[in-house]
């Protein structure tokens, strides 16, 4: 009898090798294909967030002229009160010939 197999039987050789074969079969084949199902979900996520930013990047473009949009707001104010004391005056003046005519 050789010192190998006095400290390991048969079986647990035998164990091994179908242990060894299982792993290389099954789960090595599965872990590359889990892998690359990974790589291909990453890929896609790249993708989208790349889309993204370039809709964003025209959103913000777009965005861009809302400060002069307040602005443009604060200038319609002023016209509407000019337009508001001119139409008081018009009144006025209308009033006055209204008056003058009768």
């Amino acid at each position: 009898m050789s010192p190998d197999s006095a400290t390991f039987p048969p079986l647990v050789f035998t164990l091994w090798w179908i242990g060894l074969v299982v792993t290389l079969v099954v789960f090595v084949p599965m872990a590359v294909y889990q892998l690359h199902s990974l790589w291909r979900t990453v890929r896609s996520i790249q993708i989208y967030a790349r889309d993204a930013l370039t809709a964003t990047k025209g959103i913000a473009g777009h965005t861009a002229h809302v400060p002069a949009l307040d602005s443009t707001i604060q200038v319609a104010g002023d016209v509407l009160a000019a337009a508001e004391s001119v139409a008081s005056k018009l009144d006025t003046i209308a009033n006055v010939l209204a008056t003058r005519a009768r």
